[in-house]
């Protein structure tokens, strides 16, 4: 069944309960109203009779002129039967020795009847319930013709109000089957963002916008990895045409299958840092934490790279002491010091200077520095240099060999370590 469906027959079978259970409570207040007063006549008639016998036939014969009481008999040394009583041949209706009991009279009417013996006198008094059943009946009648019309009323307004209350969602249904991979710019119409489906279509606006804002990275990576990848390529392929072309000496040849090599070792580079972004993005790089001595790591790092420094006559200098430790993973923190340390050699001027340092910051905290004396990073760039493929100048790095992806893969290292990587330029 459709929810539209289930809530009206939720609503409607708690209304017909409600309204079952209301109308046993009227009628049981009622009917114990109307006998509670029959009661308290019974009691009342029986008392002015008991007053009455003591006084003679006379008194007693009064209560029936004046109607002061209906239906009484006395039997004992002042016997008397009323009028009310002989009419309605209330005779057949004494029955036993109950003191209080109820019975048809000779007329079809019911009685309710009540009986005191004193000495040899005994005294019955009667009163009429016909009116009160006949109340009752009516009252009963009446419940029971409106239950069924209150049931399908409360059918008919809970379909109504279910399918205004459930008619934003089919809205929003039917905008969202509108959204595809191509219009993922859209998003739902959000007519009050303080109820339970304007947080629901602001949810699912914000998925959207995740979904757009990966989409949008994805197709950008695709791009610019088919760019990056296109280039060493045509490079290859231009090289060998040429050495084809041409009648070269082995000298030549050399030369063209260095070039050709050097593009090679370009594409290899390009396609390792793409197998690590991938396998980030998808979550398969197991993550091991360790006491990791950050200034031993750092001077590793430092002694690993120092070739490329001085072939650029640049200083590297370190200031790593030994203790600071951290709990961390060794190997994601070294690819990121090292795509760092790497970045800062390519652009800084040769004679520059490059200083790596590790110590504790903040409690609990503990940072390693890669300080450089390079042109620095323009203020526009600066938030953007952590982009995949992004590059400030873009034939600068090329001539330098860079890809666009080291410091990208270098804060996604970093973040899988629960670190970050600041930059201040």
């Amino acid at each position: 069944m459709s929810v539209r469906t289930r809530q009206t027959l939720w609503h409607s079978t708690i209304l017909a309960v409600l309204v079952l259970g209301f109308s046993a409570s009227v009628y049981l207040i009622v009917r114990a109203r109307l006998y509670g007063r029959i009661e308290d006549q019974l009691t009342a008639d029986l008392s002015f009779v008991e007053k009455a016998y003591p006084h003679g036939a006379y008194e007693i014969a009064e209560l029936d002129e004046h109607g002061a009481v209906g239906f009484f008999r006395v039997t004992g040394d002042c016997a008397y039967v009323s009028h009310g009583w002989k009419r309605a041949g209330l005779d057949r209706a004494v029955t036993g020795n109950l003191s209080r009991w109820t019975s048809s009279a000779g007329d079809g009417r019911e009685f309710r009847l009540t009986r005191v013996r004193t000495g040899r006198a005994e005294f019955i008094v009667a009163q009429d319930t016909t009116h009160a059943r006949g109340t009752l009946a009516n009252l009963l009648l009446v419940l029971a013709l409106g239950l069924p019309l209150a049931f399908a009323g409360a059918a008919a307004g809970g379909y109504f109000l279910a399918g205004r209350l459930l008619g934003p969602v089919g809205a929003l249904a039917t905008q969202a089957r509108r959204i595809t991979g191509e219009s993922l710019a859209e998003r739902l119409p959000v007519e009050n963002s303080g109820d339970e489906f304007g947080r629901l279509a602001g949810a699912f606006n914000d998925t959207l916008a995740r979904l757009q804002d990966s989409f949008e990275r994805l197709r950008r990576f695709t791009a610019d990895a088919s760019h990056e990848l296109r280039t060493p390529l045509t490079a290859l392929r231009s090289v060998g045409e040429v050495a084809l072309q041409d009648s070269l000496d082995a000298a030549a040849y050399r030369d063209v299958i260095g070039s050709m090599l050097e593009e090679v070792d370009r594409l290899t580079r390009l396609v390792d840092c793409l197998l690590t972004l991938t396998r980030g993005d998808s979550g398969r790089v197991p993550v091991t934490r360790q006491r990791v001595d950050l200034g031993t790591l750092a001077s590793s790092v430092a002694d690993c790279l120092r070739v490329l420094a001085e072939e650029r006559e640049q200083s590297l200098e370190l200031e790593t002491p030994t203790g600071i430790v951290s709990d961390t993973d060794p190997g994601l923190v070294r690819q990121a010091v090292t795509n760092v340390l790497d970045n800062a050699i390519k652009y800084t001027p040769p004679e520059g200077r490059i200083r790596i340092a590790a110590r504790p910051r903040d409690p609990g905290e503990a940072v390693i520095e890669i300080v450089d004396s390079g042109p620095g990073i323009p203020a526009q760039h600066r938030d953007r240099v952590f982009e995949r493929f992004y590059r400030i100048d873009d034939g600068r790095a090329r001539e330098t060999g860079g890809v666009g992806l080291g410091l990208a893969i270098a804060r996604w290292a970093v973040g899988l370590c629960r670190g970050r990587l600041e930059l201040d330029s």
